[in-house]
């Protein structure tokens, strides 16, 4: 449903969105590392979350990191 992952030399952070049995998984890693790996069952709630990976991605990219 959605995975992006940023590169800053020889750092990654990836972060996922993947529909599950029961609802979501939002998940994110950093150098393969899980970092935050949350189950939700509500829309809502994934929207929240996604709009918060968006935000954070835009702040990586004005610091240098690049998307693969």
């Amino acid at each position: 449903m959605f995975s992006k992952s940023l590169r800053n030399r020889e750092h990654t952070r990836r972060f996922s969105i993947v529909p599950t049995d029961s609802g979501w998984e939002v998940r994110e890693e950093r150098d393969s590392r899980v970092t935050r790996q949350v189950r939700y069952h509500d829309w809502h709630r994934v929207e929240r979350a996604r709009r918060s990976i968006a935000a954070e991605m835009q702040e990586l990219q004005a610091a240098g990191w690049r998307v693969e």
